[in-house]
């Protein structure tokens, strides 16, 4: 098992680095919406598991949108036209110089989005030909994969489209990751006694929880020679990100313990599916990117 989740590691990695590193925001994008795609699929049997039908294909479609929309939302160039166009006077303000699409973009936000769902779930549920006894579970499990899986992994379009260093950011934030699951799989296999959650996940242990924090710090660290970003910021945003990955791992066996299964798929040999993949990076991409707006470390 060690072995192949080693080898599996080892394709996947180079891939994913040189997707974050040499090819522009359009094709993370679309990366990052086949990744959602996939792992909504998975989210979605855990809820059938326990009897919740989600209207899949709206909730895939709103995905697909959500994730475009922190595209466009995101481009700093878009946010510099209306600027521009706000703050010039009525009478030297020319024709309409934002185009249409931008204009769209402005108006439909994450949170119009968001209505936009809502109002496709209320009428899906008044004239689908369901049994009213599962309008309320079909609902439920369709919001909480939009918001849940789908809304927090289009963050990481957001970072990678960052001005100054967005890609190299956004594989920070994959790196600490990587390092914390690497190396807190390995300290709890071979020192590990405390179990960190036993009614969640019992393999999990402290002494794994705090080899993985280490790992993340290390990484931070190494960071340092390639971001120019002071190493107690990059430290702070390890920190962060590790909690936000360890409880976003958490989050995700709840889920598959609530559902009674193991793993949410069999996707990738020796890791499960792509939800068991990426549970961490579920909140740990979206802390890392407010961390980056909100304290604005120098960059």
């Amino acid at each position: 098992m060690t072995g192949t989740r080693v080898l599996t590691a080892l394709v996947l990695i180079p891939v994913v680095v040189a997707l974050v590193l040499f090819t522009p925001t359009w094709a993370v994008v679309l990366a990052t919406a086949l990744i959602t795609i996939l792992a909504l699929r998975e989210y979605f049997a855990l809820g059938d598991a326990i009897g919740h039908r989600a209207y899949r294909l709206w909730t895939i479609f709103c995905a697909f949108l959500l994730i475009a929309q922190q595209w466009r939302v995101g481009n700093p160039y878009f946010h510099l036209a209306v600027l521009s166009v706000l703050t010039s006077t009525p009478a030297s303000r020319p024709a309409p110089t934002i185009s249409f699409s931008e204009q769209m973009a402005a108006v439909y936000s994450p949170t119009t989005l968001f209505f936009l769902f809502l109002l496709g779930l209320t009428v899906l549920t008044l004239f689908t030909r369901r049994p009213l006894v599962e309008s309320l579970p079909s609902a439920g499990i369709s919001s909480s994969a939009l918001f849940l899986v789908a809304f927090p992994l289009s963050f990481a379009v957001r970072t990678h489209e960052l001005p100054l260093n967005g890609p190299r950011l956004l594989l920070f934030a994959l790196a600490i990751t990587w390092a914390a699951d690497t190396t807190a799989y390995f300290v709890g296999r071979a020192i590990g006694k405390h179990p960190l959650a036993p009614h969640i996940s019992p393999k999990k242990t402290w002494e794994g929880s705090v080899g993985g924090m280490l790992g993340s710090l290390l990484v931070a660290y190494a960071f340092h020679y390639w971001l120019p970003i002071s190493i107690p910021h990059l430290l702070a945003m390890a920190t962060l990100g590790n909690v936000a990955g360890q409880m976003g791992d958490l989050l995700e066996s709840a889920y598959k313990r609530s559902a009674g299964v193991k793993d949410s798929g069999a996707l990738l040999p020796g890791h499960g599916g792509v939800l068991d993949r990426i549970d961490a990076l579920i909140l740990c991409i979206p802390v890392i990117w407010y961390y980056l707006v909100l304290v604005n470390p120098t960059l």
